[in-house]
């Protein structure tokens, strides 16, 4: 996967988390595994064309999978792009944890020169 997409791929996990509702029914598919649609559209007091309207941004980020069984379209959470996210933290606490560790060291030089 090319740079341009796994920027792509983590802009899109972030939209579809940004959202307070979304990441309700992200949590509650985490925490009681499949629902239909129906259920989380009941639990939420939102209409079926809201929650999926919501559920189609967390499609696209690959953070749920629909089964469709007949009629029953059953939504389960899939956390592999999360990692996608962990990692990009990851990175970004390294940088971080350099530059405090070279601001530690230009305050240790500039201790000892007023020794």
């Amino acid at each position: 996967m090319g740079e341009h997409s796994q920027e792509h791929r983590l802009s899109e996990i972030l939209k579809a988390v940004s959202d307070q509702t979304r990441r309700s029914l992200l949590t509650t598919l985490v925490q009681e595994g499949p629902l239909r649609v129906t259920e989380l559209a009941g639990r939420y007091d939102m209409s079926l064309n809201a929650v999926s309207k919501h559920i189609k941004v967390l499609e696209a980020a690959g953070l749920v999978t629909r089964k469709t069984l007949g009629r029953v379209h059953l939504i389960e959470a899939n956390l592999d792009p999360v990692h996608a996210v962990d990692d990009w933290f990851g990175q970004l606490r390294s940088i971080w944890d350099l530059r405090l560790d070279r601001l530690g060291e230009l305050f240790e030089e500039g201790t000892e020169r007023d020794e």
